[in-house]
């Protein structure tokens, strides 16, 4: 049984007869009035975020987590395939399992947490950063370059994103997978 001083960023832990991870956390101590700690946790299993605050000292039920390394292979219409690269086993995760899957491309080493008590697949964390090319781009408008202009490009995921306008098909860009954003062009 864990209390409120061990709450960390990344923690799963047993709320509202749920699996939860801390997403934020923010201890606050007030002039007047107890301690407590305000926090953002999302749902594992259906990925809800939700805002609650815990008392100074409150007992939280922490769920032991074990992350490991999968390569992505395929997708179907309800999920991903990932294959462990020490023992080549498969495991199969639901689409609402992994946010912003659609910078993930066949052979991307993704992070996969599980539960220890009986390895069930609780969520996967992609890189915080991918190598794409660009497979479609919005023509420039010449003319259009006193600020930073951005057009409209399609990855070889298919995922859409804002880019310079000297990107063309063809240029490998490395992108943000938090936000979907261009982060640089790469040689």
């Amino acid at each position: 049984m864990a209390t409120t001083a061990d709450i960390r960023k990344g923690l799963c832990i047993e709320f509202s007869n749920d699996i939860y991870k801390v997403i934020e956390f923010l201890h606050v101590k007030p002039g007047k009035g107890p301690a407590f700690v305000r926090t953002k946790l999302k749902s594992v299993t259906n990925g809800k975020v939700v805002d609650n605050t815990f008392s100074a000292g409150h007992k939280i039920e922490e769920v032991k987590v074990i992350t490991r390394k999968f390569q992505y292979l395929y997708d179907d219409e309800n999920g991903f395939h990932f294959m462990n690269n020490d023992d080549f086993s498969q495991i199969y995760i639901n689409k609402d399992m992994i946010e912003n899957a659609q910078f993930m491309k066949p052979g991307e080493e993704v992070t996969i947490i599980l539960k220890e008590s009986d390895e069930s697949p609780l969520s996967a964390e992609i890189p915080p950063t991918v190598f794409l090319e660009v497979v479609e781009a919005d023509p420039g408008v010449k003319g259009n370059t006193a600020t930073n202009a951005l057009k409209n490009a399609i990855v070889e995921t298919g995922a859409r994103v804002m880019v310079p306008l000297f990107i063309e098909p063809g240029d490998k860009i490395k992108v943000n997978t938090e936000d979907g954003s261009y982060i640089e062009r790469v040689k």
